[in-house]
């Protein structure tokens, strides 16, 4: 064998006998081997810093790199702005001492990221909560309070406060007009939990309203211990409970608003006891026809038509009767104030969708009211009734009358609504006050607008400081306060110009009834924040709410 073939490449196999690593792409060259320092090599760190930069540590002091030293020019007493201060970042107080509603609708306002996490739940169930039973308890109760008439944004902070006290921080409610809705997701890596619930079917009944409010209360409280079945039984007997007034009490209690109306309007003994029996009897058909199913529209148009009968009636047989005041007494009992207030609460709120569908079906109430009227005035034009649009306008002044015909409606406005007993005495007061600060500014020369927008105002303000001192809703101590402000004279006048065909003085008429019927509700509205102003509520500084868009 030649020198050359001695040189010749020997086979894989070959090679690979003698020297694994010639074959390797990994293999590091002979004389480039980085020498080992003992322990896991830093070369290929990228967090490792190079030779020569390293910073002087003082001593027992962690490396400045460290998220959680100090930096060496911090002063505790002179701490920079740059940093968080020695006293820590101001936390969210929600102190039990406030409201629920104030601290959970604090909370709603809140993006998630900046809510305070809840104390850990003071109603465990074993193996954690039950979030099924959770959110359908939280639905049970959230359906309650908007069939009877309370605001989304209470309804919301409501439900908000039933899923936190079982520990659901990571819950979101959403209330519509017919549509109930509450999503939880456990954490950011699990799917969401979901639940919805529609209402079907509404009812007045304040006395309900207050009990949920006051379980409510309960499960907000964390010294008080209610397991999910203790709040289940709680919410069956709320449901089950009978209404504090009977059906012929609620009867005569019409025919009593009906009365003291008229004596608001310049009616006498006569006109009250007219009004009263007219009123009565809308009441009974209006029973009647919801006992055969007819909806609420219908129910509103056949209510009307008695009082306006008995007004037309007593205008053809001469009698010495103001018949615009029978009419105007019936109005105010049919007038739907409570759903009015609640329309455009939800929209000064941020609630549009709800605002809208309320006050859509307040058109609706309305429109069959003056329907029902139109009809028996039309038939009173023919038969030759001579209807004095006028007639109610001259007054008398009859300051302490007024007042106790206030106080009157007020307080049979309070049994209509099936409120509470400990608190008709409350609202009947607050109705007092706000007629004699409505005469007050009226007899003064302001306008009917402004005086009833300022009477409207105390009454949600003092509703408001009588719900925070029982921790309760303020819709028992505002909507019947303002029954002695609603619009039923401008209401009647502009109908009945209407049914003599003239439109425009009738149209006038019905929109000076819209405008005090708005003053009336943003007042209401606008006396609840202003009390809220300088009541300690469940925030830090303020109640937060959304920004002014400025028209994009």
């Amino acid at each position: 064998m030649t020198e050359a073939e001695d040189r010749k490449p020997q086979s894989d196999e070959a090679r690979s006998a003698y020297d694994p690593e010639i074959t390797s792409e990994f293999a590091i060259p002979d004389g480039l081997a980085v020498p080992k320092v003992g322990g896991e090599s830093e070369t290929t760190s990228e967090f490792a810093l190079p030779d020569g930069l390293e910073a002087p540590q003082p001593a027992g002091a962690e490396p400045e790199g460290s998220a959680f030293s100090p930096p060496r020019t911090y002063s505790a007493k002179s701490a920079p702005p740059a940093f968080t201060p020695p006293g820590g970042t101001p936390a969210v107080s929600l102190t039990k001492d406030v409201p629920w509603q104030d601290r959970m609708r604090t909370m709603l306002r809140m993006s998630v990221t900046e809510r305070p996490a809840p104390e850990k739940a003071h109603k465990p169930e074993e193996g954690g909560p039950a979030v099924p039973r959770v959110l359908d308890l939280t639905l049970r109760i959230g359906e309650l309070l908007l069939a009877g008439g309370e605001g989304a944004e209470d309804v919301e902070a409501a439900m908000f406060a039933v899923c936190r006290s079982y520990g659901l921080d990571r819950c979101e409610p959403n209330v519509t007009f017919t549509l109930l809705a509450v999503s939880y997701q456990p954490s950011l890596v699990e799917d969401p939990v979901t639940a919805s619930r529609t209402v079907r079917r509404r009812g007045t009944d304040y006395t309900r309203l207050a009990a949920v409010f006051r379980l409510v209360d309960d499960l907000s409280d964390p010294d008080t211990h209610i397991s999910l079945e203790e709040a289940y039984r709680r919410l069956a007997e709320i449901r089950r409970n009978r209404h504090p007034f009977p059906t012929w009490v609620l009867t005569l209690a019409s025919g009593l608003l009906a009365g003291a109306a008229s004596l608001l309007v310049g009616g006498g003994v006569q006109v009250f006891a007219a009004a009263m029996v007219g009123a009565m009897l809308g009441d009974r058909l209006a029973w009647l026809c919801a006992g055969r199913g007819l909806p609420e529209f219908y129910q509103f148009t056949v209510a009307a038509m008695p009082p306006a009968a008995i007004g037309i009636t007593l205008t053809l047989a001469h009698a010495d009767v103001n018949a615009s005041a029978v009419i105007t007494g019936g109005l105010f009992a049919l007038l739907p104030g409570r759903a009015l207030v609640a329309g455009v609460q939800d929209g000064l709120t941020g609630f549009y969708i709800t605002a809208s569908a309320r006050l859509l079906e307040v058109l609706y109430f309305f429109v069959g009211i003056v329907i029902g009227v139109l009809v028996m005035l039309y038939v009173g034009v023919q038969l030759g009734a001579r209807l004095n649009p006028d007639a109610a306008l001259r007054l008398q002044e009859r300051p302490l009358i007024q007042i106790a015909a206030s106080m009157l409606l007020s307080a049979t406005f309070a049994v209509l609504l099936q409120q509470e007993r400990s608190t008709v005495l409350a609202v009947t007061l607050n109705g007092g006050v706000a007629w004699v600060v409505y005469g007050a500014m009226h007899t003064g020369g302001f306008s009917p607008v402004a005086s009833t927008a300022v009477a409207a105002g105390l009454v949600g303000l003092f509703g408001q400081l009588l719900s925070r001192y029982r921790f309760v809703s303020a819709l028992p101590y505002t909507t019947a306060a303002i029954g002695p402000l609603l619009p039923g004279s401008a209401t009647y006048f502009g109908l009945l110009s209407i049914a003599q065909n003239n439109v425009d003085k009738g149209l006038v008429s019905l929109t000076k009834a819209a405008a005090l019927a708005m003053a009336i509700a943003i007042g209401v509205n606008l006396g609840s924040e202003i009390s809220r102003l300088f009541l300690r509520v469940g925030s830090a500084d303020k109640r937060r709410a959304a920004k002014r868009t400025r028209g994009f």
